[in-house]
């Protein structure tokens, strides 16, 4: 059905299957002023406002003032509503790299009243589909020229089995049943942003819908509500001292959390200026600092930094402008942030955050000790942080290792849709269970944090996260397969890869990373969670309790590794 402009006004949305925030702790955070009772589109336009003439984004194509991007996005909206079947309170699945018409699409969505879903280009059909089955979505927004181009064909089928209802294809060419991104940028009755739903939306409701980390049989979708989601924005541009004159560069995904929450909605809030870059790749990279004179690049991983410190152009280029450049993903070595100071002029912040809300990062002027060996605190004064034995939930002593368990005005307080899960990764009294180890410690006379490595089953590939259970279950549907266990190995570049050992039935020839991958390739999965390495057992290890030990396993390639160099 389309919209009309009368018919927002009094809109009411469905009831969220979500687990709210007590009564309590909500009137705590409004009366501290953390969250401001309004919603997350409705501060952005009113930022875009008040930063009018300034520049909001940048990239190799546009250079956007904040009145010409949310005008925009303001047109795009009432196309969503005027042109497409979709509704407020719709979901709307997102398949976009880093370009202006991601940003488009994804502030259109919210000013539309609907809930952007951050997927992410590299999903297949298979993740699409159970993505879109668990959270409802009916719409999809691509983009067309994206990788080999293969969203186009996902679309399709998609819209044949029924999935999706309403595909935007942006920066190509329209299918049928299918609308171009161009075309809801077209005059609509809407183009008065007062007729848009945005103004009447509840800020406890659902904002956006954020991924951890990948997807298993049943996704683990973080629903992040307008006041909350305001209130990481704000705080973490608080926190980096952002305001009008800064630039920040941001090379990685944009529709993952961390691009939306330490690069997008903290520059369109404060009044700064977004440098989104297409890639990583350094040269892009080089060339967008010359231009733009950056002084915040806000999440920089490892390997990025290593790839930067390593390229021959790089001591060609004035980087002196670079005030924050802050390394998250996972810890650099010493070794690496030494050689950034003493090569590059760099000085390196960490920084450790989660979809699920909890930010930390080492604090500006920090000394070198806290900025080398640790994540720092949290960014709000309202988090709140345990550390706590795994197995029995006893809060462990300073300087002991345990489990990071987090709480706070921006942390969710359970996934959507998903009670047995949130039994058990959410502690009685609401604390996150982040699966993560952690160290409280004081460092030159400073209460730090430091990520000391996980008890999930999670590999960390580069940014991207590889859930081991879903690669393993669709390694055993190959014929030749009895039973599989994905590990993470270690790799200098990208933290992790995976490994799988397999144990193959009788008489088959032996599998290798090309023809299992494309095994895994053809039954949906995406190419970023394909192992990278296979080691064939007769058997797999066993823990005392007839569970495959992975712990075994780990050691194990651990070991062949270093036996290797």
């Amino acid at each position: 059905m389309n919209a009309t402009a009368g018919s927002h006004t009094d809109i009411e949305l469905t009831l969220e299957e979500l687990v709210p925030y007590p009564a309590d702790m909500a009137a705590r955070y409004r009366a501290a002023g953390y969250w401001t009772g309004r919603s997350l589109p409705s501060e952005l336009s009113s930022a875009a406002a008040q930063y009018a003439d300034r520049i909001a984004l940048v990239t190799p194509e546009h250079s956007w003032s904040y009145r010409e991007l949310f005008g925009t996005a303001e047109r795009f909206a009432g196309g969503l509503l005027t042109r497409t079947s979709l509704w407020p309170g719709d979901a709307v699945m997102f398949q976009m790299g880093n370009v202006a018409e991601t940003v488009v699409a994804y502030l259109g969505c919210l000013l539309a009243g609907m809930r952007p879903v951050c997927t992410l280009p590299q999903h297949g059909v298979r993740e699409i589909e159970i993505l879109a089955g668990h959270i409802g979505a009916r719409g999809l927004i691509l983009q067309a020229d994206f990788g080999r181009g293969q969203l186009l064909d996902n679309a399709r089928t998609l819209i044949d089995r029924g999935v999706i209802d309403d595909v935007i294809i942006a920066r190509g060419t329209a299918f049928d049943d299918a609308v171009g991104f161009d075309e809801l940028l077209r005059p609509t009755r809407l183009d008065d942003p007062g007729l848009l739903p945005y103004h009447v939306l509840g800020p406890e409701r659902i904002a956006v819908f954020q991924l951890s980390g990948g997807t298993t049989g049943l996704p683990k979708v973080a629903p992040r509500l307008h006041e909350e989601y305001t209130y990481n924005a704000k705080a973490w541009a608080e926190t980096l001292g952002w305001g009008p004159g800064t630039v920040a560069l941001y090379p990685l995904p944009i529709m993952h959390n961390a691009g939306i929450q330490v690069a997008l909605q903290p520059a369109l809030l404060s009044g700064a200026t977004l440098v989104l870059s297409p890639s990583a790749d350094i040269d892009m990279l080089l060339d967008l600092i010359e231009a733009t004179r950056p002084d915040s690049m806000p999440l920089v991983p490892p390997a990025l930094a290593i790839r930067l410190l390593e390229h021959p152009r790089t001591r060609t280029v004035d980087l002196s402008s670079l005030r924050d450049f802050i390394v998250g993903g996972q810890k650099l070595p010493v070794e690496i942030t030494e050689r950034l100071r003493d090569e590059l002029g760099i000085a390196v912040r960490q920084k450790f955050g989660m979809a699920e809300g909890m930010f930390l990062v080492t604090p500006a002027g920090a000394s070198e000790s806290v900025r080398h060996h640790s994540v720092g605190r949290p960014i709000s004064p309202a988090d709140e942080i345990r550390i706590l034995e795994p197995d029995t939930g006893i809060e462990v002593q300073l300087g002991e290792i345990g489990e990071l368990c987090v709480r706070g005005p921006y942390t969710i307080r359970g996934y959507y849709r998903a009670a047995q899960h949130n039994a058990k990764a959410f502690t009685s009294d609401g604390f996150y269970r982040t699966g993560d180890l952690a160290q409280r410690s004081v460092i030159d006379g400073q209460v730090c944090y430091s990520v000391m490595g996980r008890t999930k089953d999670v590999i960390n590939r580069g940014v991207e996260k590889i859930h081991a259970e879903e690669v393993e279950e669709l390694i055993v549907r190959h014929p030749d397969v009895r039973t599989a266990a994905l590990v993470a190995m270690p790799d200098p570049i990208l933290g992790e890869r995976g490994c799988a050992y397999l144990v193959q039935e009788s008489g088959t020839a032996l599998l290798s990373v090309a023809t299992l991958g494309e095994f895994l390739l053809a039954q949906g999965l995406a190419k970023y969670k394909l192992p990278e390495r296979i080691e064939i057992a007769d058997i797999l290890p066993l823990s005392n309790v007839g569970k495959v030990s992975k712990k075994d396993l780990r050691a194990d390639i651990e070991q062949k590794l270093a036996d290797e160099q």
